[in-house]
């Protein structure tokens, strides 16, 4: 009894690993398709959210001109002549575009390097080589 006979319909360790290596596979397919249908449903999401990101700006920025063109017929009700009126409204822009550059030349100097990272990096060679 101890040493019963294999009989044929007993699993050798090849249809074993066979077994297990086709279950894997599949698992790992199944995987696969699960990331792509989540990853389609939030692409679809992320494109419209941007779609309607870009016509909630389109529509300030109409507003913003509808804005101009109003103070410019306020300064006009005041008394002054309607194409001074729209002058200084278009000199406000340009001053405040002016000085919005000007920050923005500031920032953009202040950007430098990931000097530490950089040089870490030139260092990971050595190291794996062993000489670190």
């Amino acid at each position: 009894m101890a040493n019963a006979p294999i009989q044929d319909d007993d699993p050798t360790l090849g249809k074993l690993v066979m077994d297990a290596q086709r279950d894997i596979s599949s698992l790992i397919s199944k995987e696969i398709q699960l990331a792509k249908s989540e990853l389609k449903v939030s692409v679809r999401h992320g494109g419209l959210g941007i779609g309607l990101f870009a016509a909630a700006a389109f529509l300030l920025l109409l507003a913003i001109i509808m804005l101009s063109v109003s103070i410019a017929y306020f300064i006009h009700w005041a008394g002054l002549g309607l194409h001074w009126a729209f002058l200084i409204v278009f000199g406000v822009y340009v001053l405040l575009a002016a000085i919005l550059g000007l920050v923005g030349v500031k920032q953009v100097k202040q950007v430098k390097a990931p000097e530490r990272a950089i040089e870490q990096g030139k260092q990971i060679p050595s190291a794996l080589k062993g000489k670190g």
